[in-house]
C-alpha cells in the first residue's frame, strides 16, 4: 500500500514539472530524405531501383536490387561479378534465379558453362528445357558408328586466323603445362597456315586431323624459309602433333575433332554447355574452357547493343591456368565494349590466389567490381577479406553467414543480403535432390521411378512425390 502511494506521488510530482506524460501530437508531414537522418539506420545508400530483385539488405529490411548494366559507369567501373562461399551456402539457387530474373529482360542474353550436375545431366539441365532448351552437351569418347556428339571446331571459320592459332597454342600449353617452345610454335604456324589454304581450296572447315597430318609431314617451303632440313621441321612440331592427336583419336576425342555442329542457337536468350560429363580435375577441362572461350568471342558477341552475361561455374579451372586465364583476361576486356558481364563462381579464392597463375588471377579479380561472399571458415575469410579490401566487420560476419545470407560488396558499398527465392523459382533451382530429400522421399522416388520402367502404376497415392513444375519462367 505504501509503495502504490509513494508511486502516484511521484507520478502527480512528475506531472506537475513536466506536463502530462501521455499527451497527443500533431501529426509531422516530412519528406523520406528527412526521414533517413532521424531513422540512420535505415538511411545506407542502395544501388538504385533498376534491375532485378535479388532479396533484402538484413539489416535495414529494404529490396536489394542489383544489375550491373545498369551501375556500370556510374557506380560499377566493371560489370563483372565473382561469387564465393562454400557448398551448400546457396551460391547455386543465386546464380539461376539471377539468370531467370535477368531473361525476363529482351535485351539479354546468357550462356552458362555448367560443370555440375547429377543423374547424367547438369544441374542448369532442368532450367534450360523449362525455357524451351536443348542444352549443348560436350563429352570426350572414342567413335563408335553413327556419333551425334556435339563439337566445337576450334579452326571454325568463324575464328580469325590469329584467334585460331593462338588457340591451338593455349590448348598446346595448358596439356603440357609449359610455354610453347619457339622451333614448336614456328612448326604449328607453317601446318596451320598450309590447313587454312588447303581447307579453303577444298571448300570445307579445316580440321584438327589435318593439323596433325601437316606436322607429321612438313613442306619443303617450310624447311626452306627458316633454311634448315625437312627432317628438323618434322621433330620441332612432333610433340605437337602428339597432343593435339589426344583431341582427335586419344582420350580427349569427340569434341573438337570436326566441324562445328550445326543448329548452335547463338541467338537463343539462353545456350547452356554441359560439362558435366567432364571429369573436373582433367587436363579436358581447361582445354574445353579455351575452346568454348575463344570460339564464344568470335561467334557470340556482337555489337548488336544486346547485354550478355557469361556465367562459370568451378571457374578456378580457368583462373588457375596461366594460359586460359590470360586468353580470358582478353575476353573481359574486350567484351566490357560489347556489353558484356563475366560471372565468376569459385568456392575458395585460396584455390586460385595460391595456384600457378596467381598473377593472372589477381588481374581477373580486379576487374570484378562486385564480390558476393558466402559463408567461410574463419581463417578462409580472413584471408578473403585481405584479398578483397573487404571492411574488418564483414569479415567478422561472413563464419556466421546462415544459407542463403551473404556479404555483397559492389564497389565499396558491402551489405549484408538474404537472397529471396519465389515459389515458382523453387522446382527449378533447387537440384541437390541427394541433400535435401529425406529417406524416405529417396526410397518413394526409386519405388515410383522402377515402378514407372515397368510399365506399373507408382505406389500409393499417399506416398507419391508430386512431380517438379515446369512452368516456363521468362517466357
Amino acid at each position: 500500500m505504501l509503495t502504490d502511494a509513494l508511486s502516484g506521488l511521484a507520478e502527480a510530482f512528475t506531472n506537475l514539472i513536466f506536463g502530462k506524460l501521455e499527451t497527443q501530437r500533431l501529426p509531422v508531414r516530412t519528406s523520406t530524405r528527412q526521414a533517413q537522418a532521424v531513422y540512420l539506420p535505415t538511411a545506407a545508400p542502395g544501388l538504385g531501383d533498376s534491375g532485378v530483385i535479388i532479396g533484402r539488405e538484413v539489416y535495414s529490411g529494404k529490396g536489394y536490387i542489383y544489375d550491373p548494366f545498369q551501375l556500370y559507369g556510374q557506380q560499377l567501373p566493371a560489370p563483372h561479378w565473382l561469387v564465393l562461399g562454400e557448398s551448400g551456402n546457396g551460391k547455386s539457387s543465386l546464380e539461376k534465379t539471377y539468370v531467370l530474373r535477368q531473361l525476363r529482360f529482351r535485351d539479354r542474353q546468357v550462356v552458362v558453362l555448367d560443370a555440375q550436375g547429377e543423374d547424367g545431366v547438369g544441374e542448369w539441365d532442368h532450367i534450360a528445357r523449362a525455357l524451351g532448351i536443348t542444352p549443348i552437351r560436350l563429352e570426350p569418347g572414342t567413335h563408335h558408328g553413327a556419333d551425334n556428339r556435339i563439337r566445337l571446331n576450334p579452326l571454325d571459320p568463324a575464328i580469325t586466323q590469329t584467334g585460331q592459332l593462338a588457340l591451338l597454342r593455349t590448348i598446346i600449353e595448358v596439356a603440357t603445362g609449359r610455354p610453347l617452345e619457339e622451333r614448336a610454335g614456328y612448326a604449328l604456324k607453317a601446318a596451320h597456315a598450309r590447313v587454312r589454304e588447303e581447307a579453303e581450296r577444298a571448300g570445307r572447315q579445316p580440321l584438327l586431323t589435318d593439323v596433325v597430318e601437316a606436322l607429321r609431314n612438313p613442306t619443303w617451303e617450310a624447311a626452306d624459309s627458316m633454311n634448315v632440313s625437312l627432317e628438323e621441321v618434322r621433330n620441332w612440331g612432333l610433340d605437337v602433333a602428339l597432343v593435339i592427336d589426344r583431341l582427335v583419336d586419344g582420350d580427349l576425342a569427340g569434341m573438337f575433332d570436326g566441324p562445328t555442329t550445326q543448329g548452335i542457337d547463338l541467338d537463343a536468350p539462353l545456350i547452356v554447355f554441359d560439362l558435366s560429363r567432364i571429369d573436373r580435375n582433367s587436363i579436358a577441362m581447361p582445354i574445353l574452357m579455351a575452346v568454348v572461350g575463344v570460339w564464344l568471342e568470335h561467334t557470340w558477341l556482337r555489337p548488336d547493343r544486346i547485354k550478355r552475361i557469361f556465367l562459370v561455374e568451378e571457374a578456378w579451372h580457368i583462373i588457375n591456368s596461366p594460359f586460359v586465364a590470360q586468353l580470358f583476361q582478353r575476353l573481359l576486356k574486350f567484351g566490357r565494349r560489347l556489353g558484356l558481364s563475366f560471372v565468376a563462381v569459385v568456392h575458395h579464392l585460396s584455390d586460385v590466389m595460391e595456384g600457378a597463375a596467381a598473377k593472372e588471377a589477381a588481374a581477373i579479380l580486379k576487374m570484378a567490381s562486385t564480390r558476393t561472399i558466402y559463408a567461410q571458415k574463419a581463417e578462409e575469410a580472413r584471408a578473403t577479406g585481405r584479398v578483397l579490401g573487404l571492411p574488418r566487420w564483414a569479415i567478422e560476419i561472413i563464419p556466421t553467414l546462415t544459407p542463403g545470407i551473404a556479404v555483397w560488396d559492389v564497389n565499396g558499398n558491402v551489405q549484408v543480403v538474404k537472397h529471396i527465392v519465389t515459389d515458382i523459382e523453387k522446382p527449378l533451382v533447387y537440384t541437390d535432390r541427394a541433400m535435401t530429400e529425406s529417406a524416405r522421399e529417396r526410397a518413394v522416388r526409386k519405388m515410383a521411378e522402377q515402378a514407372a520402367q515397368n510399365g506399373a502404376p507408382p505406389p500409393g497415392s499417399g506416398d507419391a512425390v508430386p512431380r517438379q513444375d515446369t512452368t516456363r519462367v521468362g517466357a
